[in-house]
């Protein structure tokens, strides 16, 4: 057969209804007529839509065939005999001022794993993100990319980009009524395309949504989906079996990537990805932090949520650069010997039109009744855990961050608000469970099925709770009933430890037991003691600025705080800024003042973050048995009359003995006797009014003499000065060796 030979049919086809519904873009079973089609008499009916063309061409078997056009449409027909690979052919497409050789998106046969969406509309897929999205994929030899986006409740869905100009019309999906899934394979799709899905909703309302999977996303305000290979961090693993155990120390310096530091010479833009392993790597390893938290650096539209308001659940956010930068950055995180952690936020998602909001003109992604899918606190939306499809993307999207990057965990956000059906709402506001109770049940179940499914598949990670309450169980294993988290945050001695250092010292004594409260419960749960961004925003104030006192108090009780603080049992957080005081409550928008430390006061503070978590490193007295309660005892925790508090901390064979000391008063004691654990000597390993961390230097002589006599339940006792808001650790001399 001659090339460009025109091939026709001997009547005008009926393809009325279908060409007005290729307009319209709302072809719910695309693939039935677009496309290779055999017809009954053996010819091959050829069927294409390409809006603004003015001619196609069929390439096949290194021959040409016109197309004919229907009627005054966009929509191309050419009816040829069967031959054995009538599907293996390519499209040129001509418009008024280029010309485009194309495979036909129609031709490829679906490659989605009806199996894995089995298990998607089950809720127990744990890697979506494999069959979801925009997969890079080769397909008959072919290179391109599969979309597939689930959109059950949608009459229509299209994948709009650069390539078809945003035009609805032109990549029409492919629908699996069993799923809800809309698929389609698109061949030549280069990597950095921008793309969303256009759907029709059932009502006819058209949107246009960002992809739910995708890996990376535009930077804001704009907020299309970017077509990406997904990069995985390799990094060294040779301690990540080890400093994640809750019998190590756990030294957690939490970071706002955004605000950490900032280049005011270059219009106060961010640093990089790579920047910030340059920088802040060595900065974090200089002060002895053995963990860096991010906060949350899923993809998210508005910088003043913090990242606490995602869009983009599987994308880096490109703030900071490209998800191969964000790659680079964890595997030099990890090369440095540190754990990282980052913010996951399951509780709640932004309404922002490109967003999960409902996604396919129904609720998909929240529930439908207000009372129970929309977060008063936040104004944003609760995602539906009893929909088995929520789940799997939950699942999926915890799995993603946890063994795709290799993260040592993940500290999940807003727990408590999760857990409780009336969080944060009065009566009449909210629905009870099917029992009558104020628990979310289906939220309860799916904390249990990540932590269960991470922990099972990644044995040496931490997921840490943000929960606010005394909900009982969140570190308990889920054979056991407990939420299965390895951490919790310890708000209980947050707050009370705050509201005590926050009030003059005069005062202090009416309120002892709000330092001493927590040990009641401390082995309740695996706890991490924290002093997190929370902190010091929205007019609370900074840490050193909620001290009261002169400036020099300020800082001595700053001082005394954190050196109480990191011999009480329970891991460490601190919110960058703080380990060198920073006076000024944190910016999102500013960077950390960093020109404080060039005043002395400030480098000791950060001096004695320095030392302290080198001691926490170094004694296991002060780390092995937080979660045990052989690991500390009171001496005196009555003294309310002078405001100090001493206790022991012991390692797992009692062998080693910290004494830690805290005196919470501007008031000097000399010859201050306490009842000790053993005869010897002591030595002074820390004294926070020490002239090197900025104190007045009223130091107790290095080594310390035991001599008998019965002292607060001990046969022997020391004698020692105290200095004003000063706290001291003690050890025995026995100890070091």
């Amino acid at each position: 057969m001659p090339k460009n030979n025109q091939v026709t049919t001997t009547s005008l086809p009926d393809y009325f209804h279908f060409a007005e519904a290729l307009e319209n873009a709302c072809f719910e079973d695309i693939f039935s007529f677009l496309g290779a089609h055999l017809n009954d008499d053996g010819t091959v009916c050829y069927r294409v839509f390409f809006p603004e063309a003015e001619q196609v061409t069929l390439l096949i078997n290194n021959q040409e065939f016109l197309f004919s056009r229907y009627q005054l449409t966009h929509l191309f027909y050419l009816e040829l005999p069967k031959t054995e690979h009538y599907r293996d052919y390519q499209l040129k497409v001509q418009y008024a001022k280029v010309t485009v050789t194309q495979y036909d998106c129609y031709a490829f046969d679906s490659t989605l794993d009806l199996d894995a969406m089995y298990l998607f509309n089950e809720g127990t897929l744990a890697h979506a993100h494999h069959h979801l999205g925009a997969q890079k994929l080769v397909v008959n030899g072919v290179t391109g990319v599969r979309f597939a986006v689930w959109a059950p409740n949608a009459k229509s869905v299209s994948v709009v980009n650069d390539l078809n100009h945003w035009d609805a019309r032109c990549h029409v999906m492919r629908k699996h009524p069993g799923s809800g899934v809309w698929e389609l394979f698109i061949a030549d799709v280069d990597l950095g395309e921008n793309y969303k899905y256009s759907i029709l909703t059932h009502t006819h309302q058209r949107l246009e949504k960002a992809d739910p999977f995708a890996f990376q996303m535009q930077l804001p305000p704009h907020t299309a989906s970017v077509t990406s290979e997904l990069a995985k961090a390799r990094p060294t693993q040779t301690e990540s079996a080890v400093i994640n155990q809750v019998d190590q120390a756990i030294s957690i310096y939490e970071v706002h990537l955004g605000s950490w530091r900032r280049i005011p010479e270059q219009g106060n833009r961010y640093l990089n990805y790579r920047e910030l392993a340059e920088q802040l790597i060595p900065y974090v390893v200089e002060l002895g932090f053995t963990h860096i938290q991010l906060m949350p650096i899923t993809e998210y539209p508005f910088d003043g949520s913090w990242g606490y308001q995602p869009i983009g659940m599987f994308s880096p956010t490109h703030r900071f650069g490209s998800i191969d930068d964000f790659s680079f950055f964890v595997q030099a995180v990890k090369a440095a010997g540190l754990g990282l952690l980052a913010d996951w936020v399951p509780a709640h998602f932004p309404s922002d039109p490109h967003g999960l909001a409902t996604f396919d003109g129904s609720h998909l992604f929240e529930h439908a009744d207000s009372r129970q899918g929309y977060h008063p606190d936040w104004q944003t939306h609760i995602y539906n855990y009893d929909r088995a499809e929520v789940r799997s993307y939950l699942l999926s999207n915890a799995t993603f961050w946890i063994e795709n990057f290799q993260l040592d965990g993940l500290r999940v956000d807003a727990v408590a608000s999760m857990l409780y059906l009336d969080y944060s709402r009065e009566e009449g506001q909210w629905l009870p469970n099917k029992y009558g109770g104020r628990e979310n049940l289906a939220a309860i179940s799916l904390l249990q099925q990540i932590n269960q499914s991470l922990y099972q598949n990644n044995p040496d990670i931490m997921m840490v709770a943000e929960e606010s309450t005394s909900w009982p169980g969140v570190t308990q294993l889920t054979t056991n009933g407990g939420l299965g988290f390895g951490y919790k945050w310890n708000m209980g001695w947050m707050n009370d430890s705050l509201s005590y250092m926050s009030k003059d010292p005069i005062y202090r004594q009416h309120h002892h037991h709000e330092m001493t409260f927590s040990m009641i419960y401390a082995y309740s749960e695996n706890y991490i003691l924290p002093l997190s961004h929370d902190e010091v925003v929205h007019g609370k104030g900074s840490l050193i600025n909620k001290m009261p006192g002169d400036d020099w108090q300020k800082f001595a009780n700053l001082r005394a705080y954190y050196g109480f603080m990191w011999a009480h049992p329970g891991k460490k957080l601190l919110f960058m800024g703080s380990e060198f005081a920073q006076y000024h409550e944190w910016d999102h928008d500013h960077s950390l003042d960093w020109h404080l430390l060039d005043t002395p006061k400030h480098q000791g503070v950060k001096k004695l973050i320095t030392d302290l978590n080198g001691l926490y490193k170094n004694y296991p007295a002060l780390h092995q048995c937080d979660n045990n309660e052989r690991g500390f005892s009171w001496v005196d925790q009555n003294n309310h009359q002078q405001s100090i508090f001493s206790f022991v901390r012991y390692d797992r064979e009692h062998k080693t003995k910290v004494i830690c000391i805290s005196n919470m008063t501007p008031n000097v004691h000399h010859h201050f006797e306490l009842g000790v654990p053993e005869a010897g000597a002591y030595q002074v390993i820390l004294n926070t009014d020490s002239a090197k961390y900025g104190g007045s230097d009223i130091a107790p002589e290095n080594i310390i003499k035991v001599f008998p006599k019965d002292n607060h339940g001990f046969s022997h006792s020391i004698s020692l000065t105290i200095a004003p808001l000063a706290s001291y650790y003690l050890l025995s001399i026995a100890d070091e060796h």
